[in-house]
């Protein structure tokens, strides 16, 4: 256990958050006690271990398996210490399914627990804020300016959802976007959001605009939920604490990282570039859409400026569409390894923009209409600094590619990332003199935690692992399809036929729910496709990702069934979180390998031989392993689970990395199953 001494070895006095941390999680502690939750000796083991951390202002990694408790055992003593040293605890999470469990169930608990106990007294009116990016919250300011000059701004359908977001400002709780149903149309959210220097202490106040609101409401806070995109998009922008200020996104801060095991990889996102044709024209179109003959600058601009803008949207549309045609004609993604692959045939008219937006602030007397138009000035100054970071290519740790995104896939991107974000996490996050503890169901793989350390740039740090307390040996079944037939060589497709009718079969084998996941959104699809009939034959709905449900209605039409068969991919692997026998079977199409040749994996690979590596063994097999974790770990949620894990991937078995994979498993024991035994094995 991690202890306090002073440099001659004599053991200090113990801080009170780690005192009382201690009674809370004790085996007759106060949440047993008091509250009458079971005592679980790897969430005492867990919540001694970050408040000790939390305390001495270090970092820690722990896996907690499913079922430790692991939110209670980092909120008590977060609270406890952000009360105690009037410091703010941040709580990032991955999932909105996370920061709706820590909302509405952990901290009430907490609360309760704090009421329950004289001790804890001092600690009962902590305040809890949640922090989301300012383009998500309504501004009262510019909803009035943009009703002022709707006239000008918009066109008829645009109007009428200016007149929509109008009636619901009077009647929304927090102004967020996510509580407009349906979506706001993006081009009139553009024009009332808070993200904007007009959104200011001088125009604005917390009884008028909502951001301005929950800016207040976060400086009394004790408690703040990010989630990680935001975390590490406010890092990157440089507004974290400056100089040796201690703290990570605010000063004196502490944090804690909730499904820590996503965060390489959004972390490499937000440390690059991204920039979208989309993005470059709506901005653009912003200022002035030839088209519509709206915009700001139909107001407050003239023909000069109007045409300026009209020529930087031919010049944005011929240079994407010589990208598309040149380099994404028979792909969708490619990598790019040469500076000057393209002509800048961009950046002059959008600098011409840029610099007619600035001229024309200062013949504006308007200051609130100067304050667009700077804004919008900066937006364009910082697409041609990404615009040149792209084609200059002169950062030899980084690695720079172009992708077609969209439905259609008719947006170009132009992206860049870190090769190795380790070093930037150690500077902006381990680095910073405060406390950091990262947790997750999944950091370990059969090489222990230090892949997950280096790449997090956390060697050398606590770190620990407690497993799950469930009894899976009882309470579920594994099977393992020793003839399914793997991917084709060198094209990666998998046998469509074989899983439908494997997947059909299983489904059928089950009162509940099957969640079906997959690595690929073609081969999915292509099942979607065959199942569609034999499962609506047995009366079992087939929900699909990407058929035009949300994440989160599909979750509620899946549990709502019952009996459901859910087909999903990535982002299904991780968060999907459905106790109780709706979700009864977990079906694993294809051992989560990264695809090798994107771009980001590529260089990851070239980085790891150029050190004297082994990428497969040093990055892509224990990446896949804790993925392949992350999909089992779907199926049991709570202590009285039960149910079936399939898995339709013989390289399982007959590969020698499989044995990774196989030691992953919760229980030792699994049925192997072919086509033609599994009546007599599976039933």
């Amino acid at each position: 256990m991690i202890g306090f001494n002073e440099g001659g070895g004599t053991r200090t006095q113990i801080p009170p958050a780690v005192s009382l941390t201690d009674k809370v999680f004790a085996p007759e502690g106060w949440l047993h006690a008091l509250l009458g939750l079971e005592h679980r000796p790897q969430q005492e083991s867990m919540a001694q271990a970050v408040s000790r951390t939390m305390a001495m202002d270090t970092p820690l990694v722990f896996e907690a398996g499913t079922g430790v408790g692991k939110s209670l055992a980092y909120l008590v003593p977060g609270i406890l210490q952000a009360v105690s040293e009037k410091r703010p605890l941040i709580v990032s999470s991955h999932t909105i399914a996370l920061q709706q469990q820590l909302k509405n169930h952990d901290i009430p608990l907490v609360r309760r627990l704090f009421d329950h106990v004289p001790e804890l007294e001092p600690y009962r009116g902590f305040k809890v804020a949640l922090l989301v990016g300012r383009g998500n919250y309504l501004c009262g300011h510019r909803l009035a300016r943009a009703i002022q000059t709707k006239a000008d701004l918009f066109g008829g359908p645009e109007v009428a959802e200016l007149e929509r977001i109008r009636d619901w400002a009077s009647v929304t709780k927090h102004g967020l976007r996510e509580e407009l149903t349906p979506a706001p149309n993006p081009d009139v959210w553009e024009w009332v959001n808070a993200d904007s220097s007009s959104c200011n202490s001088k125009n604005c106040s917390p009884q008028t605009c909502f951001f301005r609101k929950a800016l207040a409401e976060r400086s009394e806070a004790q408690v703040i939920i990010v989630n990680h995109s935001l975390l590490f998009s406010l890092i990157s922008a440089g507004l974290s604490p400056g100089g040796k200020s201690r703290g990570v996104l605010f000063a004196d801060d502490f944090l804690v990282l909730d499904e820590a095991h996503t965060v390489p990889e959004i972390a490499t996102n937000h440390f690059g570039v991204s920039l979208s044709s989309y993005g470059i024209e709506r901005a653009l179109k912003i200022l002035y859409n030839p088209k519509t003959k709206k915009g700001l600058l139909s107001k407050f601009g003239s023909r000069k400026e109007q045409e300026c803008v009209v020529r930087a949207i031919d010049a944005s549309q011929s240079f994407f569409n010589e990208i598309r045609r040149r380099y994404l004609d028979q792909t969708d993604v490619l990598r790019l390894h040469k500076p000057d692959w393209t002509e800048p045939l961009l950046h002059r008219p959008l600098g011409t923009v840029a610099n007619q937006l600035k001229q024309l602030r200062q013949d504006i007397q308007e200051e609130s209409v100067q304050q667009e138009l700077a804004d919008h000035a900066s937006k364009l100054d910082a697409m041609l600094k990404a615009l040149t970071h792209c084609l200059a290519m002169e950062e030899d740790d980084e690695v720079y590619w172009l992708e077609k995104t969209g439905r259609r896939r008719s947006i170009v991107n132009l992206r860049t990332a870190p090769i190795d974000v380790a070093s930037f996490l150690r500077d902006s996050v381990f680095h910073r003199e405060t406390s950091v503890t990262l947790t997750s169901a999944t950091l370990s793989s059969a090489q222990g935690m230090s892949p997950f350390l280096r790449r997090v740039g956390a060697e050398g740090e606590d770190h620990a692992v407690e497993a799950s307390p469930f009894d899976y040996e009882r309470n579920v079944q594994i099977y393992i399809a020793e003839d399914a037939p793997g991917p084709e060589r060198g094209s990666g497709r998998l046998d469509i036929p074989y899983l439908s009718e494997t997947i059909a079969y299983c489904a059928e084998q089950v009162e509940g729910g099957t969640l079906a996941l997959f690595t690929s959104y073609a081969d999915m699809n292509k099942v979607a496709a065959q199942l569609a009939e034999p499962l609506k034959a047995a009366q079992r709905p087939l929900l699909t990702q990407g058929a035009g449900l949300s994440r989160i209605e599909l979750k509620n039409r899946f549990v709502e069934a019952g009996n459901a068969v859910l087909l999903g991919t990535e982002s299904f692997w991780t968060g999907f979180d459905v106790p109780g026998p709706a979700l009864s079977q977990v079906i694993i199409t294809r051992l989560p390998f990264e695809i090798p040749t994107h771009p980001i994996a590529e260089a990851r690979a070239e980085w790891i031989r150029r050190q004297g590596g082994n990428p497969f063994t040093g990055m892509t097999l224990p990446e896949a392993v804790i993925q392949f974790r992350q999909g089992i770990g779907r199926l049991v949620r709570k202590q009285d689970d039960t149910g079936r894990m399939v898995i339709l991937d013989s390289r399982i078995l007959k590969k020698e990395y499989g044995r990774h994979f196989i030691d992953a498993l919760p229980k030792r024991h699994y049925a192997r199953f072919n086509r033609f035994d599994r009546e007599s094995i599976m039933r």
